[in-house]
C-alpha cells in the first residue's frame, strides 16, 4: 500500500477557531486520513499551531502575558477542542520548536547560498515612545477608503483593502497607542521569487493537471500576474531568529524570519518533533517522509482557498530554491468559505459559531457530519441553523439513529439478546447485498477523488437502503405468521448495523464505535467491507450477544433552534 503524507493548514495561534476554519482543512483531512487507515494505508496525518507573526505578540500582549507563555496555553487550548472533535492527528505540534527552528534556518541559508536571498533597504515605520520598527499589524489608524478607525497597517477589516502602514490616516501604535511615528530606513532580506518563476510554472504544469479548479486557477492566477520578491524578515521579539552566522548584523537587530516563511515549514518541523516525541525503544524516520520521496509518497494538502498561494506558489519555490530534494505537495484540495448566514465568521468580531461552543452544545459527530456533508467545495456554503436542525434530524437522527434503535430494540424484545438465525437468505436480501455493493463502490470512489459531499451523500444512501429493506419487509408484522422469517430480516439488518459502523468512521467516528460495539464480536479486526461481505451481509453469526447503545443522535427540537439563534444569532 502507499505512504500517504497529509496536511491541513496550520490553525493560527490566536483564538479558538471557528466552524468555518474546522470545515476548511482540518476536519476533511481527518476524514481522509482515516478513510486511508481503514484502507490498509500507511498514513501520516501532520499539523500544527502557527504560532509567530504580529497577532501572536498583540494577543499576548491583550490577555498580559509573555508572547511563549501566551502560545503554550493557547496550543493547549486549541489541542484540547481538536481532540474534543476526534481528530486523529499523527502529530499535532508547535512552530515555534526547536526542531522548526533548525530547518527554517537550514532552508535560509541554503537559499542565501544559491542566490534566492537578497538583503535590502527599506523604509518603515518607527516608534521612538516603543523604541522599535512596527511591522504592518503594529500600526493602526484610519482607513482612507471607508473610515473605519480601527484599520491595520497591512488590512481594513470593514472593507478589506490591502494597505500600507503609510496609507493609514492618524496612523498610531498598536503597542503603546503613541501617534509620535517616524518612517526611517532600515534592513529585511528578500526571497528573489522572481527569479524562481519559470521553476515553479514548470512544476505546476507537470503536477497541477489533477488538482481541483480552485487551487489550480488561484496558483495560475499569481502566476499570470508575476512572482514578486518578499520580504521574509521582520521586527519582533517573537520568531525564528536570523541565524547570526550567515547574516550577524541582521541578527544583532533581533530580526525574525516572517511567519509565512517559517509557517509551512513547519509542516516539516512538526514531523520531526513526531519523530523526536517518539517512546523509547520506537525509531521514527521522520525524513524519509520528506527528503527523497517523490517516488514513495504521496502529499496532500487541505486548505481554504485563502492559503492558496502560499502552499502552491510561494512554499513550492521556496523548497525549489534550496536545490535539496524535499517532497512538495502532490494534491491540493482546496475549499472555498462556509459562510454564517451568508455572511463572514469571523474570529475578531466573533461572529459565528466556534468550536468550543459547538461541542458543548452537541457531541462531535453531528457537527462533523454536517459540515462534511456541506463542505465549501465547488462553491461557498452557509451555516444556518435551520440547516443544521435539518441535517441532524433527517440524516442521523432519522435515517440512521433510528434504524440501529428499532432494529436492536424489536429484536430484543422478540428474541433476547442474540443475533437470531431465522431462514436462510431470500431474494430480498440477494437484492439488498448487491445494492449495498454498489453504494459502497460509489462511496469509496468518492472518497479516493476526495468528493466529500458525494462522499456523504452516497453514505446516506448506504444507511437509507437499510431502511428500504426494513420498510419491505416489515418484521413487527412479518413476525405474526413467519417468525424465521422475522428473525432473518433483523439479522440481516444487525449485519448492517455492524457494515455502517465500519464504513461511516471516517465521518462519525463516535457513533461508529457505538454501534460497533453494541456487538460482542469475538476477534472484531475488521478495518472495512470487504465486496464479498458486502454481498452477503454475514459478518455477525447467529448467537452474536448484543446490547442497544443509547440514542445516538437526538433531535433538534424547534425550542432547541430558538435558543440557538437568540444565542449566536441568525444574521450574517
Amino acid at each position: 500500500m502507499a505512504r500517504h503524507l497529509i496536511t491541513s493548514a496550520l490553525p493560527y495561534i490566536n483564538g479558538i477557531k471557528h466552524l468555518g476554519n474546522m470545515v476548511g482543512s482540518m476536519l476533511p483531512a481527518d476524514v481522509y486520513s482515516r478513510y486511508l487507515r481503514q484502507r490498509g494505508h500507511d498514513v501520516l496525518y501532520i499539523c500544527a499551531t502557527d504560532e509567530h507573526g504580529t497577532p501572536a505578540e498583540l494577543a499576548a500582549k491583550e490577555h498580559g502575558l509573555p508572547v511563549d507563555t501566551f502560545c503554550a496555553q493557547a496550543h493547549d487550548a486549541q489541542k484540547a477542542v481538536y481532540d474534543g472533535f476526534e481528530l486523529a492527528f499523527d502529530y499535532f505540534g508547535r512552530s515555534s520548536s526547536p526542531e522548526n527552528r533548525d530547518i527554517t534556518q537550514h532552508f535560509a541559508r541554503r537559499l542565501n547560498e544559491n542566490g534566492f536571498i537578497e538583503e535590502r533597504s527599506i523604509r518603515q515605520v518607527y516608534s521612538p515612545a516603543d523604541e522599535r520598527f512596527l511591522p504592518d499589524r503594529y500600526v493602526e489608524g484610519t482607513c482612507p477608503h471607508c473610515g473605519y478607525d480601527k484599520a491595520r497597517g497591512d488590512q481594513c477589516e470593514n472593507c478589506t483593502r490591502v494597505l500600507d502602514p503609510t496609507d493609514l490616516i492618524n496612523p498610531r501604535s498598536a503597542i503603546s497607542g503613541s501617534t509620535d511615528l517616524e518612517v526611517r530606513e532600515t534592513k529585511h532580506l528578500f526571497l528573489l521569487q522572481s527569479k524562481l518563476q519559470g521553476e515553479v510554472e514548470a512544476w505546476i504544469d507537470e503536477v497541477g493537471g489533477e488538482w481541483p479548479q480552485l487551487a489550480s486557477s488561484i496558483a495560475r492566477k499569481w502566476l499570470t500576474e508575476g512572482l514578486h520578491d518578499r520580504a521574509i524578515t521582520r521586527d519582533l521579539d517573537w520568531g525564528v531568529p536570523v541565524p547570526a552566522d550567515t547574516w550577524p548584523e541582521l541578527a544583532a537587530e533581533g530580526k525574525v524570519f516572517y511567519v509565512w516563511f517559517d509557517a509551512p515549514i513547519e509542516y516539516i518541523g512538526a514531523t520531526k518533533e513526531w519523530a523526536d516525541a517518539a517512546p523509547a525503544g520506537e525509531v521514527r524516520d521522520w525524513k524519509s517522509w520528506w527528503y527523497e520521496a517523490d517516488d514513495t509518497v504521496r502529499y496532500t494538502e487541505f486548505m481554504a482557498k485563502d492559503n492558496v498561494p502560499f502552499h502552491t506558489v510561494m512554499f513550492p519555490a521556496t523548497e525549489l530554491g534550496v536545490r535539496e530534494p524535499w517532497k512538495k505537495v502532490d494534491y491540493v484540495k482546496a475549499f472555498n468559505w462556509l459562510t454564517y448566514y451568508g455572511g463572514k465568521f469571523s474570529t475578531s468580531q466573533k461572529r459565528g459559531v466556534f468550536t468550543d461552543a459547538a461541542l458543548a452544545l452537541l457531541p462531535a459527530d453531528y457537527w462533523r457530519y454536517f459540515l462534511i456533508a456541506n463542505a465549501p467545495e465547488s462553491d461557498d456554503s452557509s451555516f444556518t441553523w435551520e440547516h443544521f436542525a435539518a441535517t441532524v434530524n433527517k440524516d442521523l437522527a432519522d435515517t440512521l439513529g433510528n434504524f440501529v434503535n428499532r432494529v436492536l430494540s424489536f429484536s430484543k424484545k422478540r428474541f433476547g439478546e442474540e443475533v437470531p438465525a431465522g431462514a436462510e437468505p431470500g431474494e430480498p436480501e440477494a437484492k439488498l447485498g448487491v445494492e449495498i455493493s454498489r453504494l459502497l463502490a460509489e462511496y469509496e470512489e468518492h472518497m479516493e477523488a476526495l468528493q466529500f459531499r458525494k462522499a456523504a451523500a452516497a453514505l446516506r444512501a448506504l444507511w437509507s437502503a437499510g431502511n428500504s429493506y426494513l420498510e419491505e419487509k416489515a418484521p413487527w408484522l412479518e413476525i405474526k405468521t413467519n417468525p424465521d422469517g422475522a428473525a432473518l430480516t433483523l439479522r440481516t439488518a444487525m449485519n448492517l448495523i455492524h457494515l455502517y459502523a465500519i464504513v461511516s468512521e471516517p465521518f462519525i467516528p463516535a457513533s461508529a464505535r457505538a454501534m460497533r460495539n453494541a456487538f460482542a464480536l469475538p476477534d472484531d479486526t475488521a478495518t472495512w467491507a470487504t465486496p464479498a461481505e458486502a454481498t452477503t451481509l454475514t459478518t455477525l453469526p447467529p448467537g452474536t450477544p448484543f446490547t442497544v447503545p443509547p440514542v445516538l443522535f437526538a433531535k433538534i427540537t424547534e425550542e432547541d433552534l430558538e435558543t440557538y439563534r437568540e444565542r449566536f444569532g441568525a444574521e450574517a
